[in-house]
């Protein structure tokens, strides 16, 4: 009972999308996409409640395999806020469904919890066990409009490329474990003096590296990301930025940081290179980019990189920057989905015909999309530009050992500054781009217009104000005795 105790935000996420699917039998059908609604007050309250969790120092269940520290409460709190605000944007979405409305809320809690589970993994087994319950819940989720080709192709090609990394990191693992005669990350730790020259333990960890670099996004694991960002429905697209990278980077946290031990320093050198091919890769292919998703999704693929830079430079200080590196991206890009569901044109996503002259349609819409692009572009006083300041931070103050330093922190300089082209091509888009046709107020109910003031204020609260979010982010790192 006690480890079942300690799971208590995991079962409670799952119990809410086990009510969910029993309430969608008895609700009227004009009325199931209000389900969405009482899903995201689930999520809201347990949210509230992970605030009454107090772990004053970690702890384990299912003989380790599972742990809850401060760590692990921050990525749980991260993953709800994320879950919640994605529910309200998706029944804004429902309407595009042409059925199963109550299934893709549902979907989206078990996908949920499978994150919930990766910020607790302390061992290879339910690591996992937790990114194949998220990744499985993402195939259906991706591919959910099932008449429109795009969506088809976005959920092909994510399962395709999907079970490939799976199969990379299960072979991974079976290495690790035949080599180090254990999947425990802390019994791993102490192996790692004894078996740092076995060629086969590094192969099976660059195996695991393969998996996360798919969740993450990052070079040259990322040639799912821009067609599957354009042809998912945008909640599950949003999803995938934030709460899918976030499981990998707290899952490459954990491995770096209680894993690897003395391999750890072996494989920083390594994050650094891809974290600027990464950069670069995402910065440059964004230029030409004129569908706003497939923006979106190179700009995911750009993020990536500068969170494995501030992982592959720092240590405590690169941890906490990351983290709240974290909080100001969730905010831009709900903000950004969430204008993408609101601003419709015909059955077009196009950045000229959805976006051009949306001032006029809704100076909300147009204000809360610009603000999120200003705060993507690193740009002050929002939270995008805390999050890479943190991250130059990081390097400066511990990155400067590595030889390729002053290489990383200017293609780090030059995506920023590539970066602020095409972020505010479509701030230029909103203001001074004719619109197509006559410009027809955009409505915005109640719940939704909520979701974007939150988004607004946490761009600003973060930017303005970031010394909260920065306690947490230190508080939270120090379970990793860093």
């Amino acid at each position: 009972m006690h480890d079942l105790s300690l799971m208590g935000l995991e079962l409670a996420v799952l119990a809410a999308g086990l009510t969910l699917l029993l309430l969608d039998l008895w609700t009227p059908p004009a009325q199931k996409r209000h389900l969405g609604y009482v899903a995201a007050i689930l999520v809201g309250v347990i949210f509230v409640g992970s605030f009454a969790l107090l772990v004053p120092e970690p702890q384990f269940a299912f003989g380790g395999m599972y742990v809850l520290d401060e760590l692990a409460l921050f990525f749980k709190r991260f993953f709800l806020l994320a879950a919640g605000l994605i529910l309200v944007m998706s029944v804004e979405f429902a309407d595009r469904f042409e059925a199963g409305v109550a299934e893709y809320y549902a979907l989206t809690l078990f996908a949920l919890v499978g994150m919930m589970f990766a910020a607790s993994a302390h061992d290879f087994t339910l690591l996992f066990v937790a990114l194949e319950l998220v990744t499985v819940c993402f195939y259906i989720l991706t591919s959910f409009q099932r008449r429109r080709s795009q969506s088809l192709e976005a959920g092909v090609k994510y399962l395709i490329i999907g079970a490939l990394s799976g199969g990379f990191m299960v072979y991974g693992i079976a290495l690790i474990y035949g080599t180090a005669g254990t999947l425990d990350f802390a019994e791993l730790a102490a192996e790692s003096s004894r078996a740092i020259e076995s060629r086969l333990l590094l192969l099976g960890l660059l195996m695991v590296f393969v998996g996360l670099g798919f969740k993450i996004a990052a070079v040259p694991f990322h040639i799912w990301a821009p067609d599957v960002y354009q042809g998912a429905p945008p909640p599950s697209a949003a999803f995938l930025a934030v709460g899918s990278k976030a499981a990998g980077i707290v899952l490459l946290i954990r491995l770096l940081h209680t894993a690897l031990g003395s391999l750890a320093d072996r494989w920083k050198p390594a994050l650094v290179v891809v974290a600027c091919l990464t950069i670069l890769y995402g910065a440059l292919c964004a230029i030409p980019q004129r569908n706003f998703r497939r923006l979106m999704g190179y700009s995911s693929i750009t993020n990536a990189g500068f969170i494995l830079l501030a992982l592959g430079t720092g240590e405590g200080r690169g941890v906490a920057g990351v983290l709240f590196y974290l909080g100001g991206y969730l905010f831009s890009v709900v903000a950004a989905f969430l204008v993408m569901c609101l601003a419709r044109c015909g059955d077009q996503d196009d950045e000229t015909c959805v976006l051009a002259g949306l001032h006029r349609r809704s100076p909300l819409l147009a204000a809360t999309l610009a603000l999120a692009m200003v705060s993507l572009a690193g740009i002050p006083p929002l939270a995008g530009f805390m999050g890479k300041f943190l991250v130059f931070r990081a390097m400066l103050s511990e990155g400067g050992g590595y030889p390729l330093f002053p290489w990383a922190l200017g293609i780090a300089v030059f995506g920023v500054v590539v970066s602020l082209y095409f972020y505010m091509n479509v701030v230029r888009t909103i203001y001074w781009t004719p619109a197509r046709e006559e410009p027809a107020p955009i409505p915005i109910d109640g719940p939704s217009r909520l979701a974007l003031y939150a988004a607004v204020l946490g761009l600003l609260w973060l930017g303005l104000l970031p010394g909260s979010l920065v306690n947490l982010a230190d508080f939270a790192v120090q379970a990793l005795g860093l």
